[in-house]
């Protein structure tokens, strides 16, 4: 999952909001809807009652399908770009709370600063393409195309620390330069099915570029399960997890980087020094 918290104890703000998880016979039966008390015991038992911003790292199911109900829930705006407004519209919430931002152009949040920069997915994108028109749930799983591909550089203005949330693992050439964070949280999925050279490149524009000392994996785990059961990779039909981290951890080896992956519902600092 690529759902995070952040929160500094003044401004809380999430990525995604995916919580209702619905599985594969749900799926296969044609049609997806947000499940409200899914998504509201996940809220309670992270402790969230108010959120500043909802923002989906793209507009797939498997991201934006709850964020318009999280912020619904929450009070809080959703931020994106045309795709995620017209999420938003479909959910019935109202246009002051949909905000459409600027690729590249810094958006004030409280404590935090957000840039959304368009990045790519990871191949293969199975539902490419924006979301042209309001997706009203229940729905297909296709009317949830991938929409904008956000990279999403988040500044704490008070510290000035930052860090680098990249949802899927995807990339543009060249598109995080002159970009600086401490922290990447990397997407995971799929690339334990991309040749090598790609998870390298992957490396090179994400992390070597901005110069994270610290990488966090996420975007890794079967997300038909639900939350109340641990975490578990992704079937190895559809990914290798153990590709992934045998290549990235040589990568991160080379370049002096802590690379580890994230426990569920566990607040941590991500600029703490890394246990030895």
């Amino acid at each position: 999952m690529s759902t995070l918290l952040l929160d500094d104890g003044n401004t809380p703000i999430m990525t995604d909001g995916f919580f209702s998880r619905p599985g594969l016979t749900r799926l296969a039966l044609g049609k997806i809807a947000p499940s409200r008390p899914r998504v509201q015991g996940c809220l309670t038992r992270a402790g969230v009652q108010h959120l500043a911003a909802v923002l989906p790292v793209h507009t797939h199911y498997d991201h934006a399908l709850d964020s318009a109900l999280v912020a619904e829930l929450t009070g809080a705006p959703l931020i994106g770009g045309q795709s995620t407004a017209f999420i938003g519209r479909g959910h019935g919430l109202p246009e002051d709370r949909i905000v459409v931002v600027d690729p590249g152009s810094a958006v004030p949040i409280g404590n935090f600063e957000v840039t959304l920069i368009e990045s790519g997915h990871c191949p293969p994108d199975r539902f490419p393409g924006p979301v042209t028109a309001p997706v009203r749930p229940p729905a297909r799983v296709s009317a949830y195309r991938c929409g904008e591909a956000w990279a999403t550089l988040v500044r704490h203005t008070p510290t000035g620390r930052r860090l680098l949330i990249q949802g899927s693992a995807g990339f543009r050439p060249g598109a995080l330069a002159g970009q600086r964070a401490e922290v990447a949280y990397l997407g995971l999925g799929q690339l334990g099915r991309q040749p090598e050279s790609y998870l390298r490149d992957y490396w090179a524009e994400t992390v070597r570029t901005v110069g994270a000392h610290t990488v966090v994996g996420i975007h890794w785990d079967d997300f038909f399960r639900p939350l109340h059961l641990p975490l578990r990779a992704l079937p190895y039909a559809a990914d290798d997890l153990n590709v992934t981290l045998r290549v990235l951890g040589e990568l991160a080896d080379a370049d002096g980087v802590a690379l580890r992956l994230p426990t569920v519902w566990r607040r941590e600092d991500p600029w703490a020094p890394a246990p030895r």
